[in-house]
């Protein structure tokens, strides 16, 4: 092989090894592939203004974001609502036709979490609403309504939610340590998240957490 073709050789494997980042680049992460949904979402229901990622958070602790989700009593798809509660929903809004399609699925979930931080307006501190608010998506208004009425039997303030948190264990008929922990998972998620809501690595949360 002549020195020229040795060089026109090596010249073509250079050039290919430069373009296989490119072909080789990675997808975005499969837990980001409804973003655009959750942000759509939240903006027709709560506002342009309003966080955006804390329903996706919420999303991580209901299924993971696994639109394919069942729950052993029955609830379905990436917000894990239940087919009654979304009918509900789906009576306001023709278009939510079908609870296993994901992108009606997060759109039902945020406008019953819109029902409810509006329900919760009068009933709980500015800064405790959306507690309340996640709160009563998993367990219902009407368990948080009765420990409500617990907290003030014990001459507590019942719309701070860590007065909730105090007396819960006392409310009957509430499974509240699946709920006390829904509320603070979400909390966790979000800060898993970055500003432009994809999931970050753990290392890149842990040193987020330390700010």
């Amino acid at each position: 092989m002549t020195r020229r073709l040795r060089w026109s050789v090596l010249a073509l494997f250079a050039a290919c090894a430069v373009q296989v980042p490119a072909a080789s680049a990675q997808p975005h992460d499969p837990a980001d592939r409804y973003d655009d949904t959750f942000r759509k979402a939240a903006k027709r229901s709560f506002g342009p203004a309003f966080d955006w990622r804390l329903f996706k958070a919420q999303g991580m602790a209901e299924s993971n974001l696994d639109p394919m989700a069942r729950s052993r009593v029955g609830a379905r798809g990436l917000m894990q609502l239940m087919p009654s509660t979304y009918r509900e929903i789906a009576s306001e809004n023709a278009d939510l036709a079908l609870i296993d399609n994901p992108e009606l699925n997060i759109e039902a979930g945020i406008a019953y979490d819109r029902r409810l931080w509006l329900r919760w307006e009068n009933d709980s501190i500015a800064d405790d609403r959306r507690q309340f608010m996640f709160a009563s998506y998993n367990a219902g208004r009407g368990t948080l309504l009765n420990a409500q009425r617990r907290a003030r039997q014990r001459q507590l303030d019942p719309r701070q939610w860590r007065n909730i948190e105090k007396i819960a264990p006392s409310v009957p008929r509430w499974r509240h340590v699946e709920t006390l922990d829904y509320v603070r998972k979400i909390e966790v998620n979000i800060t898993r998240l970055d500003d432009r809501g994809r999931i970050m690595k753990a290392s890149a949360t842990a040193r987020g957490l330390k700010r």
